[in-house]
C-alpha cells in the first residue's frame, strides 16, 4: 500500500504590500502518495508557482503546513530545512538554470559536491544520469552547444542527482517544442514508475496535465474545481 508522501494541510501565503495585504495562496489542502505525479495547473498569478516554493521549502507560509516523509519542514530551521531539500527535493526549473561554464556532467555532479560525496563518485553518478536521460553523447557538452530539450534532460539529471524522493517542476516544458516536451514527460513518467519518486508539475497549459494521474486546479490562489 503506497504510503503519504506529501501532505499540504491549510496552506496560507500573505504579502505585505504598504498597508495592503496580498493573498497569494489560500487555505490549500492535498496529499500526494509516493510514486504518484501530479500536475497543478492554474493562470498567470493564480498561486501555483507559490505552492511549489511551499512545498519545496523555497520559502515560509503565513499558516499551515507541509509534511513530507512525516515530517513537517515548516518547522525546520533554515540550516535543517537547506540539508533536507538537498537530500530530499529534486528542482526542474522552467529556464533549466544551468552553469553556462560547466559542462552538462558538471552541472549535474554539482548537489552531490554540496551534499559532500566525493569529485570521483559524483563523476561517475552524473555520467549515469545522464545516460539514463539519453544523452550519454552530449556529457561533455556545455550548455551553449545543447539544444532547449537537451539542457532540460540535463536539468532533470541534475534534479535527480541526491537520489530525491520528491521532483518539483516548474513550467519544465514551457519553453520547448513539442517533441522535446514529451520527451521530458516520458522521463517523469519513468521516474515515477522505475524510482518510486513523488513528481509535482506546475504548468498552464491542459494538454500537459493530461499526461498525470492527479490534477490540481488553482485559481485566485484556491483549489477550484476547474
Amino acid at each position: 500500500m503506497s504510503q503519504k508522501r506529501i501532505i499540504v494541510e491549510n496552506l496560507a501565503k500573505n504579502y505585505k504590500n504598504g498597508r495592503a495585504n496580498l493573498v497569494a495562496l489560500d487555505n490549500v489542502s492535498f496529499s500526494l502518495n509516493e510514486g504518484e505525479d501530479m500536475a497543478i495547473i492554474g493562470p498567470s498569478g493564480s498561486g501555483k508557482t507559490t505552492l511549489l516554493n511551499l512545498i519545496g521549502g523555497l520559502d515560509r507560509p503565513t499558516k499551515g503546513k507541509v509534511i513530507i516523509n512525516n515530517q513537517d519542514i515548516t518547522r525546520l530551521k533554515d540550516k535543517e530545512l537547506s540539508k533536507f531539500r538537498n537530500q530530499t527535493i529534486g528542482f526542474v526549473f522552467q529556464f533549466f538554470n544551468l552553469q553556462e561554464y560547466l559542462k552538462a556532467y558538471e552541472n549535474v555532479m554539482i548537489p552531490m559536491l554540496f551534499a559532500g560525496i566525493k569529485p570521483s563518485k559524483a563523476k561517475e553518478k552524473a555520467e549515469k544520469l545522464i545516460e539514463s536521460v539519453g544523452l550519454a553523447d552530449r556529457e561533455n557538452y556545455y550548455p551553449r552547444q545543447l539544444s532547449g530539450g537537451e539542457m532540460q534532460r540535463i536539468a532533470i539529471a541534475r534534479s535527480l542527482a541526491n537520489d530525491p524522493k520528491i521532483l518539483l517542476a516548474d513550467e519544465p516544458t514551457a519553453n520547448l517544442d513539442k517533441e522535446s516536451a514529451q520527451n521530458v514527460l516520458e522521463i517523469f513518467d519513468r521516474i515515477t514508475k522505475d524510482s518510486g519518486v513523488s513528481v509535482i508539475v506546475i504548468t498552464h497549459d491542459p494538454n500537459i496535465c493530461k499526461k498525470f494521474k492527479n490534477i490540481i486546479h488553482i485559481r485566485d490562489g484556491k483549489i477550484s474545481k476547474k
